[in-house]
């Protein structure tokens, strides 16, 4: 099914803000949109905390708004509650479902049967099926990559596994689990879950620290694979190169450590780097380029409250030694899967960042200058989805599923 919701075209300056009144305020609000073609933050909501940024422009920038017109579609509502999405090469979508299978999307919506014949799935909580990437060679190999919580006597991990995508695209075929995040925890919050293949071939695997007062200190801790960006091969061992390659007391496997919840990572187009996003507690989810080796600060230093309210730790948030989120949201975006904006097809959006909200149920657009946001914009705010993935497809277009089951497709007229 594919319904066309709505055709936006938003555009920016005069237009927006000029009215029949002439009020002083409204020649106020002219005077600024004219000038930089920016508008108030779209955060209005108090934050939870009166913590002050440790720069300009960390979190609550200035709005912008789109003006190239654009459409949304709502290409499929028959999705069991996907997670993570994967483009084929043929430019149909390889979507994970949460309780352990997968789906093929044609461009126009069309949903395959469930592909089964991966290993079972822990589902409970935040567990359950999770990211999904496909091999450089898929072409001639039809390998597939993909991150699930799986049970073990010890409690529940984070699991990397691989697979042949077999010709008649009902199963996957001598599914293999390559790598395990442990230790294992018996609960079933923070697994993480993105994966993506870098340029040398290896992948990039982010896990969570498992949520728990007693396993957060984990984050901080080089010989456990919690609240880790890990780097391994495709057989699921440290990928050469990495930070802590060659140390006795770092696995080898870790890129950069001190992370709570990561369930975006995206390389920038026109830089290469690894952007990563990655859940707060109540406040301060957070945006970070990840560079190999470096500490991100949880739980130690961090711009949120635990959900109780009390604050977190000895409440710092900064320490030397410790990098600084690019952004930050109070209250929180609680971003997921994530991809940056490739292409001329809407040139105002290319290398800008797109973020999958849950909470706060839109797409958030981060345009992105030199290592620091710019300008944020909310899209798909008014359909009340829970964003769990956006991904750029072959023709362009962003494509999106929800917790609710919907994929939709967000592209130029």
């Amino acid at each position: 099914m594919q319904k066309t919701l709505k055709s936006i075209g938003v555009v920016a300056g005069l237009s927006l803000v000029i009215s029949a009144c002439d009020s002083s305020a409204s020649k106020e609000a002219e005077k600024e949109s004219v000038a930089d073609s920016t508008y108030a933050p779209v955060e209005t909501q108090e934050a939870n905390t009166d913590y002050k940024p440790a720069f300009e422009g960390q979190t609550r920038i200035a709005g912008v708004k789109t003006s190239t017109p654009y459409d949304v579609k709502v290409l499929s509502e028959g999705l069991d509650r996907p997670w993570g999405i994967a483009v084929l090469p043929d430019g149909r979508l390889l979507i994970t479902q949460k309780a352990g299978t997968l789906r093929i999307a044609s461009q126009d919506g069309t949903l395959s049967e469930a592909i089964t014949g991966l290993p079972e799935v822990n589902s409970n909580g935040q567990g359950g099926l999770l990211g999904v990437t496909v091999d450089p060679a898929f072409d001639s190999n039809r390998m597939v990559y993909w991150v699930f919580s799986q049970d073990t006597p010890n409690g529940t991990l984070t699991a990397v596994a691989k697979g042949k995508l077999a010709a008649d695209e009902k199963s996957v075929e001598n599914a293999q689990v390559i790598y395990q995040a442990t230790p294992a925890h018996k609960s079933n919050l923070h697994y993480g879950g993105r994966i993506l293949f870098d340029k040398d071939g290896h992948l990039f695997v982010s896990t969570g620290e498992r949520s728990d007062i007693v396993t957060r200190p984990q984050a901080q801790d080089l010989n456990s694979a919690l609240g880790k960006v890990l780097r391994i091969t495709t057989d699921g061992k440290p990928a050469p190169g990495n930070p802590f390659e060659g140390r006795s007391d770092a696995r080898p496997e870790i890129y950069s450590y001190g992370h709570r919840n990561v369930q975006g990572l995206a390389f920038h187009p026109a830089t290469g780097d690894l952007w990563e996003g990655e859940f707060g507690p109540r406040g301060g989810d957070e945006i970070n380029r990840i560079e190999p080796g470096k500490n991100y600060g949880w739980p130690t230093i961090t711009y949120g409250l635990e959900y109780s309210g009390k604050k977190i730790g000895d409440s710092i948030q900064q320490k030397e030694g410790m990098e600084q989120p690019v952004y930050y949201w109070d209250p929180v975006l609680s971003p997921s899967g994530m991809t940056f904006f490739a292409g001329n097809s809407i040139p105002e959006w290319e290398n800008n960042l797109f973020i999958g909200g849950l909470s706060s149920v839109h797409i958030a657009r981060l345009v992105i200058k030199d290592n620091k946001v710019v300008g944020e914009e909310r899209l798909l705010a008014g359909e009340a989805q829970r964003f769990r993935d956006v991904q750029q497809g072959k023709d362009g277009a962003l494509y999106a599923v929800t917790d609710g089951g919907r994929l939709y497709r967000v592209g130029k007229k």
